[in-house]
């Protein structure tokens, strides 16, 4: 299970005329993104049954909620020199085999301490199978000589629905955690290392270049453009993160929706997100990666400022719609990126970025909380329209050549 560790560009004009779907790889990675979101939103939809199981306050739940994403941020660096060393196929596939059984023991914890031990080696494998199969997805997208990771990150987000949604179902049935969650491993993991093990049966004989180990560093504290590359991953995650937490609060607060109505604003912006990626691709192979990107820091500045200048919900929801559409593609086209870095090993440039992501998607809501509380939420929320404005200024590291 090994991979090819070249940082070659992929091909941006439309050339290959191979299709995407015949070719093993792009399956199993396709496989590998839909599957992990789809056990994070098994997980997700389930916070609730486990709440009222062990009878768990706010804070509680928060510090739960925390050692799962420490879990995910310790791992990162972890699969970065794995990914390095032995190959992001194999990081990908050995992290596929062991999900699956650790969600099903989520159901099975006996108490607090024991799902804190648990979520916490979840969030690692959830943290580490995203540097792999993004590690993976960049050699695909080589190889293919088309962008493909938009796509890809579009399966996780669809992963992700199916996995709620299927929660939501065996909540109605009132299937308890212990009998829903090893019932759902098994659903999703049986396709995705079946399609997993098809592509490695398919993979040519000598095409890994194995990085020398002694070059490889644990951790590589990100640098010159990989950097603002970085930032603009920061940037962009700050956004979703405070998207999730606080759309239905601005809603409720700001044009008086009623609570259903609310849920909306978060609903809107996940599907327009979703469709844009679909799309993601193409857009990309016509206009270029850097086009792209300072159009969709441009896009999501104007959804923001939509939103916090809309006095009635429809207006408000036409503006998460459009955040949506800006922020959709960004992070697909940083991890290609960061692949490609000239300086730095994939699999440690691809973890650095992920740290950088996945800090900003944490600090999102609390920076915005913070700032409501000194100021107004809505002045909270234009901050984030001055994130957006840097992304699209620092559009022009996402080509390696700049």
């Amino acid at each position: 299970m090994s991979d090819i560790n070249t940082a070659q560009a992929p091909r941006l004009d439309g050339g290959a005329t191979t299709s995407v779907f015949s070719d093993p790889s792009w399956r199993a990675v396709a496989a590998a993104f839909a599957f992990n979101g789809a056990l994070f939103g098994t997980w997700a939809s389930r916070v609730p049954a486990f709440k009222g199981q062990f009878s768990l306050d706010a804070a509680e739940l928060g510090l739960l909620l925390l050692v799962l994403a420490a879990g995910a941020i310790i791992a990162f660096p972890l699969a970065g020199l794995f990914s390095d060393r032995l190959g992001a196929r194999r990081v990908t596939f050995v992290t596929a085999v062991l999900y699956g059984p650790v969600l099903a023991l989520l159901g099975f914890a006996q108490g607090p301490f024991m799902l804190a031990l648990a979520l916490f080696v979840f969030g690692a494998l959830h943290g580490a199978m995203d540097v792999g199969m993004n590690g993976w997805g960049a050699r695909v997208e080589e190889k293919l000589g088309r962008p493909v990771m938009s796509v890809f990150h579009a399966l996780f987000s669809l992963g992700a629905g199916v996995g709620a949604g299927l929660g939501v179902l065996a909540t109605h049935m009132s299937l308890s955690p212990a009998t829903h969650l090893p019932v759902a491993a098994v659903l999703f993991a049986v396709p995705t290392l079946a399609l997993l093990v098809i592509a490695d049966a398919h993979r040519p004989e000598g095409v890994r270049k194995q990085e020398q180990p002694g070059k490889v560093k644990m951790f590589a504290i990100p640098r010159g453009t990989l950097l603002l590359v970085g930032l603009i991953a920061f940037g962009v995650s700050i956004g979703e993160g405070a998207m999730a937490d606080w759309s239905a609060v601005f809603l409720r607060d700001a044009t008086a929706a009623t609570e259903s109505a609310a849920a909306l604003g978060y609903a809107v912006f996940s599907t327009t997100m979703v469709a844009t990626r679909l799309a993601g691709d193409t857009l990309i192979t016509r206009l270029g990666p850097v086009v792209v990107v300072r159009a969709s820091g441009i896009v999501a500045a104007l959804g923001i400022i939509m939103v916090v200048t809309a006095n009635a919900v429809p207006m408000a929801l036409t503006g998460f719609a459009v955040v949506g559409v800006g922020y959709a593609v960004v992070m697909p086209l940083v991890f290609s990126r960061a692949a490609r870095d000239p300086d730095t090993p994939s699999g440690t440039a691809i973890a650095a970025v992920a740290t950088l992501g996945y800090g900003g998607m944490l600090l999102g809501p609390v920076l915005v909380g913070f700032v409501a509380h000194l100021t107004t939420l809505a002045i909270a929320m234009s901050m984030l329209a001055a994130l957006a404005i840097g992304v699209a200024l620092l559009a022009r590291f996402i080509n390696p050549a700049n």
